[in-house]
């Protein structure tokens, strides 16, 4: 097993960090989303403002992911459960000017050496995506 830590491109987002951080760190927000969520990959997702716990198509079992710890406008720190393999997300933010808070995600994990050859093309453009999704989400209209 090896710490293998994975990071997204750097997303600009058009609102202040107060107001970004308050839609991503209460998870029920998603619920105003779920028409974009792919609906034959996530099934069954349940929303707390702390939790989701979903259906992922290829796991075969329903996971979570869980705010584990907050840092009020800055960080957003994320745990897995019922994951063969754990994992933590953060999810950082840095406002720059008014409307404009930079973002990025940073996944660390310990997976053996062979799982990261054959995922670190699929998490690099999964994270980049996810950055994409983040800065398109209309912060200052919610």
């Amino acid at each position: 097993m090896a710490e293998i830590k994975y990071e997204s491109k750097i997303g600009q987002i058009a609102a202040n960090d107060s107001t970004v951080f308050a839609v991503l760190s209460n998870l029920e927000n998603i619920n105003r989303f779920r028409d974009v969520i792919p609906q034959d990959k996530i099934k069954d997702m349940e929303v707390t403002p702390d939790r989701i716990r979903m259906k992922v198509e290829g796991l075969g079992q329903k996971i979570a992911i869980a705010i584990v710890e907050k840092e009020e406008y800055k960080t957003i720190k994320f745990g897995a459960e019922d994951l063969p393999i754990p994992f933590n997300v953060w999810i950082q933010l840095k406002q720059v000017a008014e409307l404009d808070t930079r973002i990025r995600i940073t996944i660390k994990t310990d997976m053996p050496i062979m799982f990261k050859m054959m995922f670190d093309k699929k998490m690099q453009l999964g994270l980049d995506q996810a950055i994409d999704m983040l800065c398109q989400i209309p912060y200052n209209q919610l």
